[in-house]
């Protein structure tokens, strides 16, 4: 007999279910398109916290779930042998102006109360990362060392990989059993949009490149609104777009070529580096712009897991837990914004 029924094997479908296994839950997952085949197959990665300032339980959740993720991501690859290129490694972003410097330095001071001196934002000489800084107008840089990177089509690999070796079955079409959780990405929030009659979220389709280029102990970049995540393999992502309107959800276009243009305007060194892959995906917004977990609000017994828009694998590891309480146990800690009803 099978306890819990994930139907998504994205991001948080993943995590929900290794959750639920790992306290002795025989657990289904089940996706047509297999593993990591939307969202969570790309190619990006970026573990990034939001800024540490007014202070909300959607950045509380987030910081919790950041933390926990180095010991979380060990015991996911110790289980399946199977690597997902977790580190982490923190982030720079350059400082733009006098204002912003400002900013940058008040940051640091609630940085040292708000992450409990488990991780810093400082505020670093732009000549102290030489050829990998970005360039910045004030010389200055920010560098946190909350933020982690993994390889996102690899992380569902070794996922999956530790399930498999739980005990719990991966396939392609079941019924499903026991308590289902509905993970299904942004077509899953199309599908309960048209169930409830009113808008709950959509898609956001986001486009990235991966290069050739080895910097895989230095720490990710952003600036000019582009993600740039040197990975464990000696490739390097870089993302992304966001499109609310588009016609093909898997294709690449101009709006890529630009994204390109403006992390070679930041980071020069990227210019040479050969560009191997190009890839497109649609992410999944829920209406209250927070994840969206909870039980189901029509049918009882069914729970979501959806709405990781761009911060899934950030918020993969407490979100499964959280889950994982609710649907095994009974036990409801999800916050109220991120709660099913907060979209309707």
């Amino acid at each position: 007999m099978v306890d819990v029924t994930v139907m998504g094997a994205g991001a948080f479908g993943l995590s929900v279910a290794w959750a639920c296994a790992k306290r002795g839950a025989k657990v289904r997952v089940i996706d047509p398109n297999g593993v990591g085949a939307g969202a969570s197959g790309g190619l990006v990665g970026a573990l990034a916290p939001h800024t540490p300032e007014n202070w909300n339980v959607k950045k509380a959740f987030q910081f919790e779930s950041l933390i926990m993720a180095e010991s979380w991501w060990a015991e996911v690859e110790a289980a399946g042998g199977v690597t997902a290129g977790y580190g982490r490694t923190g982030r720079i972003q350059p400082i733009r102006d006098a204002h912003a410097l400002t900013l940058a330095k008040a940051r640091a001071e609630s940085a040292k109360e708000l992450w409990q001196g488990k991780a810093i934002w400082a505020i670093v000489p732009q000549d102290s990362l030489g050829d990998w800084a970005p360039i910045s107008p004030t010389g200055w840089l920010i560098h946190d060392t909350l933020t982690g990177r993994m390889f996102p089509r690899r992380a569902c690999a070794a996922l999956a990989a530790a399930l498999i070796a739980k005990g719990a079955e991966i396939t392609k079409e079941a019924t499903p059993e026991g308590k289902v959780v509905w993970a299904t990405g942004y077509e899953g929030l199309l599908a309960l949009s048209d169930e409830m009659g009113k808008a709950v979220g959509n898609g956001v389709k986001g486009q990235a490149a991966l290069l050739r280029l080895d910097q895989s102990k230095a720490p990710q970049l952003f600036a000019d609104a582009v993600h740039i995540v040197p990975h464990a393999d000696g490739t390097v992502a870089i993302g992304s777009t966001s499109e609310r309107d588009f016609d093909n959800p898997t294709s690449t276009d101009a709006q890529l070529d630009a994204v390109l243009a403006r992390a070679y305007a930041a980071v020069p060194a990227l210019k040479e580096a050969e560009v191997i892959e190009r890839w497109a995906g649609v992410r999944p917004r829920a209406k209250s712009r927070a994840p969206m977990l909870g039980e189901h609000p029509i049918r009882s017994g069914e729970f979501i897991a959806n709405g990781g828009f761009k911060i899934g694998f950030g918020m993969g590891p407490k979100a499964g837990e959280v889950m994982a309480d609710l649907v095994l146990e009974g036990k409801d800690a999800v916050p109220d914004a991120f709660r099913p009803e907060a979209s309707l």
